[in-house]
C-alpha cells in the first residue's frame, strides 16, 4: 500500500494504567467502584466490593505477546501442538500505555491512525449493574483518565473512545456533551442490554434512550459496539451450569464460548432494528468491532421471518436497514467475501486488535490476506483498509504523507 494509503486500523487496545478508575472518581463511590488492592507484588481489582476476575493480572505485566494465537484461531494449529503452549508473554512494552511510543510504533507497523478501546474496562460496567450511580460516575472517572493519558484525538492520530453506559440516559447525554467538547469522535457502547439497578435490564431500543441515540447523530460521530462481558454468562451460561463471572482468561468452559459466541452482537443489532431505532434516528451510524461477522447471517435470517409476519414492524427492508446504519469489523479467519456480498464492501472495516494476543501480530499484513485469501481488488482494499474508517471518523480519505 502506497504511503498516502496507509491503513486506519479501528481495533486497537491499550493496557489501562492501574488508576484508570480511580484517578478522578468521585470520592463519594471510593467503596462502590474500581478499587486496587496490593499485597506485595500481587494486584487485585475489586468493583462493587467483590473481586472481579475479567482481567486476572490487571498491572498487565508481564502480557500477552501480540498475535501470539493467531494460528488458534485460524483454526491451523499443527497435530499434537498443545494451543496453550502457544501463549507467550512479555514485559509491559511503552506503546501499551504511551501514546508518543505508541505513535512511533504506529509509524513503524505502517498504520496511520488507529482507533483505541478499553481491555480492563470493558469488563466494569457489568459488574456495576446492580448500582447505576456507581457506573456513570465510574465511566467518567474513567473518561477523564483516558483524556489525560491518551487524549480523544491525539494528533488526529489517535482516536480513543470514550465510554458512554445508557443506564442512566440524562448523565449519557451529559457525559456526551462532555466528551464531544474535548475532541472525541467516537464513543463506545456495550453491546449488552442496558443495566436498570435490578435483576430486568432493557433493550438498547428502548424509546427512553432516544435523546442518546439523537445526540450522537446529531453530533456526526459513530457508536462502537465492542466485544466484552455483556452478562450472559449470569443470564445464559449459569443456566446450563456453567460459571456466572465471564472470565475469558482462566480456562473458560468450553461449552461457555458455544452458548455465548456471537450472542450478545447479535442481540444488539437486533433491539435497535426491530425497536426502531434506525428509524427514529435515520442519521445514526454504529459499528460492531471484535465481533467478528458470523452473527450477520443469523440476523438476516431472523429479521426476515419477523418481516414476513409482521411487516408493520420494520420501515423498510431489514437488510436495508443494516446496510445504511452499520459497519463491520470482520476476523481475519472468516468468510470476507460473502461478507461484502451481503452487507457491501463500504460496510467493512479494518481491525487487527492489536497488541492483544488473539489479534494481528503485524496489522498491515491484514492488505495481503484480503487480495491473496478474499480475492478482494484494490479498490475494495482501499476502502477496507482506510476509507471506510476514515469517512466514519471524518478523517482524510487519503492520508498525507
Amino acid at each position: 500500500m502506497a504511503e498516502h494509503e496507509r491503513p486506519i486500523d479501528g481495533d486497537n487496545h491499550y493496557y489501562e494504567a492501574l488508576d484508570a478508575f480511580t484517578r478522578h472518581l468521585d470520592p463519594a463511590f471510593k467503596l462502590r467502584g474500581v478499587r486496587v488492592l496490593r499485597d506485595g507484588k500481587r494486584v487485585e481489582i475489586l468493583i462493587g466490593g467483590k473481586s472481579n476476575r475479567f482481567i486476572p493480572n490487571p498491572t498487565f505485566d508481564p502480557v500477552i505477546v501480540p498475535g501470539c494465537t493467531d494460528m488458534q484461531f485460524r483454526g491451523q494449529i499443527p497435530e499434537g501442538v498443545d494451543p496453550r503452549s502457544l501463549q507467550k508473554v512479555e514485559p509491559l512494552s511503552p506503546a501499551y500505555q504511551d501514546r508518543d511510543a505508541r505513535l512511533a510504533k504506529m509509524d513503524e507497523q505502517g498504520l496511520d491512525a488507529v482507533v483505541l478501546f478499553p481491555t480492563l474496562g470493558c469488563g466494569v460496567e457489568q459488574a456495576l449493574r446492580f448500582d447505576v450511580p456507581a457506573t456513570m460516575a465510574s465511566l467518567t472517572a474513567f473518561n477523564r483518565w483516558l483524556e489525560d493519558d491518551w487524549g480523544y484525538s491525539y494528533q488526529d492520530r489517535i482516536l480513543a473512545a470514550p465510554m458512554i453506559s445508557l443506564a442512566d440516559p440524562a448523565a449519557a447525554v451529559d457525559e456526551i456533551d462532555r466528551v464531544l467538547g474535548l475532541g472525541a469522535r467516537i464513543v463506545h457502547v456495550r453491546p449488552a442490554p442496558v443495566p436498570t439497578g435490578g435483576a430486568k435490564g432493557r433493550s438498547l431500543g428502548d424509546k427512553v434512550h432516544d435523546p442518546v441515540w439523537a445526540h450522537i447523530a446529531a453530533a456526526g460521530i459513530p457508536v462502537a459496539f465492542h466485544l466484552g462481558d455483556s452478562g450472559y454468562n449470569a443470564s445464559l451460561v449459569a443456566q446450563w451450569g456453567g460459571p456466572e463471572e465471564f472470565a475469558p482468561f482462566l480456562n473458560p468452559d468450553p461449552l461457555q464460548h458455544i452458548l455465548m459466541s456471537d450472542r450478545a452482537i447479535h442481540d444488539t443489532m437486533a433491539s435497535l432494528i426491530v425497536h426502531g431505532v434506525f428509524t427514529r434516528h435515520p442519521d445514526l451510524r454504529v459499528m460492531s468491532i471484535e465481533n467478528g461477522s458470523d452473527w450477520v447471517y443469523p440476523l438476516l435470517k431472523g429479521l426476515k421471518k419477523v418481516a414476513n409476519t409482521q411487516p408493520w414492524v420494520f420501515a423498510e427492508a431489514p437488510l436495508e436497514t443494516l446496510r445504511r446504519h452499520v459497519w463491520v469489523a470482520p476476523y481475519y479467519e472468516e468468510d470476507l467475501r460473502r461478507l461484502a456480498d451481503t452487507i457491501g464492501v463500504e460496510r467493512i472495516l479494518f481491525g487487527s486488535d492489536w497488541p492483544h494476543g488473539e489479534g494481528l501480530a503485524d496489522p498491515a499484513g491484514y492488505t495481503a490476506e484480503l487480495a491473496d485469501d478474499h480475492g478482494f481488488d484494490q479498490r475494495e482494499i482501499d476502502l477496507v483498509m482506510r476509507g471506510n474508517s476514515a469517512e466514519l471518523l471524518g478523517l482524510p480519505v487519503h492520508a498525507i504523507s
